[in-house]
């Protein structure tokens, strides 16, 4: 059971690396390994929220410190976004329809991104009433598709040419953080018994190397890799969530 405990915490550390190193925590994508794992459904949410909580918690220390928040441009994107995630794991919408949507809003992002590895020139001034609205709405959205909400906000931040690439990874970095532990708060309350599942030792094992590679990809996301590799490496996370969300990747 150890053995087979390290070799899911080496693909949940790849996840964890790689949504870390843009501003991310991995939710989707430790759903995704959870899932194929042959998890049980109501041992995958707790894990998946709380490894989200905790690599969201090691990329807000790395880029916050780094200084790449713009706390007094885009503050009021978080006022709506924990009681929008809550709504949003409330509401029962028709979902494949809805999914699919969004998983073609992310395609095409993911295309836009790709094709500009460099920040803008200038960036622009968001209004502080659209901040709101869209950290509500994402919030929704967020609670609605099980995620922290990074894969909506970080691109809407550099479409809209309202950030960096380092300051928008900051600005959803800490925006996944509200939502997930929003999102595991709901749970606890739901059931008491949630957390059980990580005070067995071979969950103990996998939560430490997803840890350890949440904080290293953050570090190098926040301070060391070039703009373009991690527009780069985003570009490839927002793929990766929009074919999950479109039916077109079945190990996804």
């Amino acid at each position: 059971m150890i053995g087979a405990a390290w070799l899911l915490a080496a693909a949940l550390a790849v996840v964890a690396f790689l949504y870390a190193s843009v501003g991310h925590a991995g939710a989707s994508g430790y759903i995704a390994v959870l899932a194929l794992a042959g998890l049980p459904a109501e041992q995958i949410k707790p894990l998946a929220l709380i490894l989200n909580t905790l690599v969201a918690s090691v990329g807000c220390w790395n880029f916050l410190r780094a200084g790449h928040l713009p706390w007094r441009r885009i503050w009021p994107v978080y006022l709506l976004a924990i009681p929008g995630a809550f709504l949003g794991g409330w509401l029962n919408l028709p979902s494949l329809w809805f999914r699919r949507l969004v998983g073609a809003v992310l395609l095409f992002s993911a295309w836009r991104l790709g094709r500009a590895p460099v920040d803008p020139p200038r960036l622009r001034e968001p209004p502080r009433l659209l901040l709101l609205t869209a950290g509500g709405s994402l919030g929704v959205l967020a609670g609605f598709t099980g995620t922290g909400g990074g894969v909506f906000l970080t691109p809407l931040l550099l479409l809209c040419r309202w950030c960096t690439t380092r300051q928008a990874g900051a600005v959803s970095v800490l925006f996944i953080l509200f939502n997930s532990i929003a999102g595991l708060a709901g749970l606890l309350v739901a059931r008491h018994g949630a957390l059980h599942v990580i005070g067995r030792l071979d969950w103990l094992l996998v939560l430490i190397p997803v840890v350890l590679a949440g904080a290293i990809g953050s570090r190098l996301g926040s301070r060391h890799w070039p703009v373009a590799w991690i527009r780069r490496c985003l570009a490839v996370v927002l793929l990766l969530a929009s074919l999950k969300l479109l039916g077109l990747a079945a190990l996804l």
